[in-house]
């Protein structure tokens, strides 16, 4: 491993040579086989179905994986699929998963959906990547994926077989007999194949592929962004990016005795690349936990002791899901932990503190996106840690600070300097980042650095800072949603004549979509009656906001349009004058800083200084106080 503990470091390894004489494999069937020649019996992938620390689990070594991947690839092929084809996935996390990932990347293009979209959404996706082959759960209990699966096919015509994975095979005892009985029926209206995923792969060639390989680069993945209004867009992936990822672990992070607890879906890059990609590259073996990861039934429950079992030395995660294992007492021995890596969305300064002061472990932060196939900078695992930053920009991959105006021209930002974070590496596709050409104008500054919509600034030691986001999202643990579609539903409301739909500050997700709405002159209706409003008009549930507030006008632009800064400075003081509740302290405003984005003021009264960065440290929002001389 190379080792990466300060921007010098970075700079050495790029300096080693150009990342194109890196000799690196060119196709992930290629790069599998390699590891798979390299490490044929150490572990690669760990499963549970259930949570507890002695559940059965099932494991694949390398070369195990290797045969899984030949023979499904193979059964892609046989199926009519090409390499210009769509193989998607709507699947929870399983053994089978990501096969069905390698194998769809080599056969054709892979298209992992997320299953905890609606029908419509999912159906929508398979449409815009003209999906031929969908793989997905066979109906199964306190499941709902067969039958959203069903549902979407029947829209998307052209699907010509459905192919399920039965995750009763991970069952034992009695269970795997009472789930036939009691599994429930789903009606099928699509005209599609369907198949059983192990009688239909077993059947095929698990030695060799059945076809050609050829050794060149092409887009290899469709993941898509967001999918809160409408159809989510749809991002293209190349090999070179998804193997670029797994180099950067390989070469950073890990080697084949590191064992990575990943409780993340694989229908996320997080988890697909960082994770999956960087375990190919070094050996290393990644367990997942139950189908719904950190979702799953007692996960956070017997967590600790699951980090015991495998002797877990990297832990995989985000903000919501370190909330909640900081409720839980570490009843365990996790001493085998070297290190939690941390994404998809700010960390709270207290939530890293009572991490570390509780595991002895530290979190390094990172940030990566969907659009440049992920990883894009990471606080040294070895190195200094500067708790809010995402890090050092990883080796090969260039990051710069600009702002464009409206004539097209562009300025380079300066040290601290606040702009939008722009980006190029192996990982992004000049010119072709998502399916729809139209959605790729304007998307690159000199047709290269990719314009990621998030600000930030990079400080005098390197570091890469977060400021704020220019295309106005709302993250919920990890989770991006459009406010469009919260403000397309509470517009549908006769009573209301504006919506401004922001995220407030939350101790555990990060931010909650709330919503603050201006009347039709002369209505009256009540916060109670527009949320009611919202439940039924907001198609995903992540959406529908946890506050909804009349205000007499809502604050706007000289060109009338909603001025959203004005909104998220009135939630943070609504939000952290609750949380500061019963100590004295209060908020006396919110106010911009270049450098940090809003900032709220605190003013003391007296309140206990320890209690208030205790309660105020549970959120990403900045804050600070006057001298007692000002108070």
């Amino acid at each position: 491993m190379g080792k990466f503990s300060t921007y010098e470091d970075r700079n050495r390894i790029e300096q080693q040579c150009d990342y194109e004489a890196r000799g690196l494999p060119v196709t992930i069937y290629d790069f599998l086989s390699g590891t798979a020649a390299k490490h044929p019996q150490r572990p690669a992938i760990s499963f549970q179905l259930l949570s507890g620390p002695r559940a059965p689990c099932t494991t694949l070594t390398w070369q195990d994986l290797l045969e899984r991947v030949t023979e499904t690839a193979n059964l892609f092929r046989s199926l009519g699929v090409g390499p210009t084809d769509t193989i998607a996935y709507l699947l929870p996390n399983s053994i089978e998963t990501p096969v069905v990932l390698l194998a769809g990347a080599t056969a054709g293009i892979v298209n992992p959906i997320n299953p905890l979209l609606d029908a419509q959404q999912i159906a929508g996706i398979l449409r815009e990547t003209r999906a031929k082959v969908l793989v997905t759960l066979r109906s199964f209990p306190k499941a709902d994926v067969a039958q959203k699966a069903a549902e979407a096919v029947a829209l998307a015509p052209d699907v010509t077989h459905v192919i399920e994975v039965d995750l009763n095979r991970h069952l034992r005892g009695i269970k795997r007999w009472i789930v036939p009985l009691i599994r429930p029926k789903v009606k099928t209206r699509h005209h599609a194949k369907v198949l059983n995923f192990e009688a239909a792969a077993s059947g095929c060639n698990h030695t060799r592929l059945d076809f050609d390989d050829p050794k060149q680069d092409r887009i290899a993945a469709y993941f898509h962004t967001g999918g809160t209004t409408g159809t989510p867009k749809v991002a293209q992936h190349k090999y070179s990016g998804m193997i670029y990822n797994g180099w950067l672990g390989g070469t950073l992070l890990f080697d084949e005795a590191d064992v990575l607890m990943c409780p993340l879906p694989m229908f996320h890059v997080f988890a697909a690349y960082p994770v999956l990609m960087s375990c190919i590259a070094s050996g290393a073996h990644v367990v997942m936990p139950t189908p719904a990861g950190y979702r799953g039934d007692g996960v956070f429950d017997n967590f600790w002791k699951l980090i015991e079992r495998w002797q877990a030395t990297f832990l995989i995660t985000v903000p919501t899901a370190i909330a909640a294992l900081m409720q839980r007492p570490v009843n365990a021995d996790v001493s085998s932990l070297k290190t939690a890596i941390s994404g998809s969305a700010p960390l709270p300064i207290e939530l890293y503190n009572r991490f570390k002061a509780a595991t002895g472990v530290e979190i390094a932060e990172g940030y990566g996106l969907t659009e440049a196939t992920c990883l894009v900078s990471c606080n040294p695992v070895d190195g200094v840690k500067k708790v809010g930053s995402v890090g050092v920009p990883l080796p090969y991959t260039h990051v710069r600070i600009l702002n464009h105006s409206d004539s097209g021209q562009i300025h380079e930002c300066g040290v601290d300097e606040v702009g939008e974070i722009c980006v190029a590496n192996p990982g992004v596709f000049p010119g072709s980042t998502y399916t729809e050409v139209d959605k790729n104008h304007k998307l690159f500054a000199e047709d290269r650095y990719l314009r990621t919509g998030d600000l930030g600034r990079v400080d005098a030691d390197g570091y890469l800072w977060i400021t704020g986001r220019a295309k106005d999202l709302i993250i919920r643990g990890g989770h991006n949603i459009d406010p469009a579609e919260i403000e397309e539903g509470l517009l549908s409301h006769p009573a209301v004549s504006f919506v401004g739909a922001i995220g407030q500050p939350d101790a555990f997700a990060g931010e909650l979509p709330c919503a603050y709405v201006e009347l039709v002159d002369g209505a009256t209706v009540s916060a109670e009656e527009l949320m009611a409003h919202a439940k039924a008009h907001i198609h995903e549930r992540a959406a529908i906001p946890k506050h909804i507030e009349i205000l007499p006008e809502l604050p706007k632009t000289a060109v009338g349009k909603i001025f959203k800064p004005d909104l998220r400075k009135l939630a943070i003081t609504r939000v952290f004058d609750m949380a500061l509740e019963g100590t004295g302290a209060h908020v006396t405003g919110v106010h911009e800083d270049k450098k940090r984005g809003l900032v709220a003021h605190i003013r003391r009264n007296g309140a206990d200084e320890a209690e208030v960065r205790t309660r105020l440290g549970q959120f990403t929002c900045a804050w600070d106080w006057p001298t007692d001389a000002d108070q």
